[in-house]
């Protein structure tokens, strides 16, 4: 099919089984890393700002920018106010020896904006792909891509009703 700039477009197809028996065994993988990463998880979702270090670096990085610690802290610490219903929840985790690949998927209401757009309290689903590097055991650099486009619908949508 066309669309209007002359893109042929893809028929969207649900995944196979075989893809579906791949994620699950791709949540099942156990090792050093991937347990480090699952406990980073768990910090984030219990709010353990404190215990936050003892998984991420002095002087992490986010999206290329040196953010630190501290401003790495008061990043996630900011998203868990403005987002009461805020949990990180693991669909797929790909590590290596030290890069953790991961999707998480979110089910939130956030009370005002979300990614600048006017969210104001909305059940909204949509997952980020991350990349995660690890140097000594802690994460030094984190790449993230949020979709956007789905809560940009799902706002358009609940507009419409």
């Amino acid at each position: 099919m066309w669309n209007s700039s002359g893109w042929k477009r893809r028929k969207r197809t649900i995944p196979s089984s075989g893809f579906q028996q791949k994620l699950s065994e791709w949540n099942e993988i156990q090792g050093p890393l991937a347990d480090l990463y699952r406990s980073y998880i768990a910090c984030l979702n219990s709010e353990d700002w404190e215990n936050l270090g003892t998984y991420v670096d002095e002087n992490v990085g986010y999206n290329g920018q040196t953010v630190g610690l501290v401003g790495y802290r008061q990043a996630r610490e900011d998203e868990f106010r403005e987002i009461p219903d805020l949990h990180f929840d693991i669909s797929i985790l790909v590590p290596n020896e030290n890069t953790v690949a991961s999707r998480l998927d979110f089910n939130i209401s956030p009370r005002g904006e979300l990614l600048g757009l006017p969210v104001n309290g909305k059940r909204v689903s949509f997952s980020e792909n991350v990349f995660y590097e690890y140097e000594n055991g802690k994460i030094a650099g984190v790449w993230s891509i949020v979709d956007r486009a789905a809560v940009e619908a799902q706002i358009a949508k609940s507009s419409e009703a």
